[in-house]
């Protein structure tokens, strides 16, 4: 059992506390240049349910709480793998759609410690600081056990999301890209409708997270940008605005 937390608690525990996040990260990283340890099957079976059935990994997630005392894995294979099957994806959009080798490169490399680590960086520590400061219910009395969201796990939170929006939006928009790039208003509606449900799902993905968590309340705050994105969808449509356009010039040298 965890020491009793109280609302004035020693500069002891406060140290100890902001201690094991490290304790946590340095072996975490570690583990990542030892494939052998990685629990490879174990990541495929997460990647295939959060699109399917993102509940029964959850579920999942309260059994490690149980078994490792801590929400976060301990596992870095997931971070690996999404990072490999994203780059494999950029590199297919690059030869599709660029003409230089090295901007792939660049391309690749962008994605990679851009799009998906620093941003993912900053959405987590922006959810753990938001959860741990207004979403925490109060505790009844100086007796009950302090928890806390771990910023790891807020971290895989984000991964988990950013998965099944990963398989949207850039494996079956890679196939469907000859439609969705070409003018007229078919095109503009598929890519805004492909985007929309990419980014919904990806806000859903996130309030499960952090709504499997017993010690928060009021997580339906995570649902609130699916309503936003569903409000900006049509106007984009109607505005004539395509995502799938728009994002690929940025990126690629090949002027759609």
């Amino acid at each position: 059992m965890l020491p009793t937390a109280t609302k004035g608690r020693s500069s002891s525990s406060l140290s100890s506390s902001s201690s094991r996040p490290n304790s946590t990260l340095l072996p975490y990283l570690r583990r990542i240049i030892k494939w052998q340890q990685m629990d490879v099957e174990y990541t495929f079976w997460q990647m295939l349910h959060l699109c399917t059935s993102p509940k029964v990994v959850y579920q999942h997630t309260k059994y490690h709480k149980q078994t490792k005392n801590q929400w976060a894995r301990d596992d870095p294979a997931f971070v690996v793998i999404c990072s490999l099957l994203l780059a494999v994806a950029t590199l297919a959009y690059c030869a599709a759609y660029d003409h230089s080798s090295g901007h792939a490169l660049f391309v690749v490399f962008s994605v990679l410690v851009f799009h998906f680590l620093l941003t993912g960086i900053f959405l987590a520590t922006f959810c753990w600081f938001l959860t741990n400061s207004y979403l925490r219910e109060e505790a009844p009395n100086s007796y009950v056990v302090e928890q806390r969201v771990e910023w790891m796990y807020a971290f895989d939170v984000h991964c988990n999301s950013f998965f099944p929006m990963f398989v949207l939006l850039y494996v079956i928009h890679y196939f469907l890209s000859p439609l969705l790039v070409a003018h007229g208003f078919i095109p503009e509606l598929l890519s805004n409708l492909l985007f929309m449900v990419g980014a919904s799902y990806y806000h859903y993905l996130n309030f499960l997270g952090y709504d499997v968590l017993p010690f928060l309340e009021r997580t339906t705050f995570f649902l609130y940008p699916i309503g936003v994105v569903i409000v900006l969808s049509p106007i984009l449509i109607l505005s004539g605005f395509n995502p799938s356009r728009y994002f690929m010039n940025i990126y690629f040298s090949r002027q759609i």
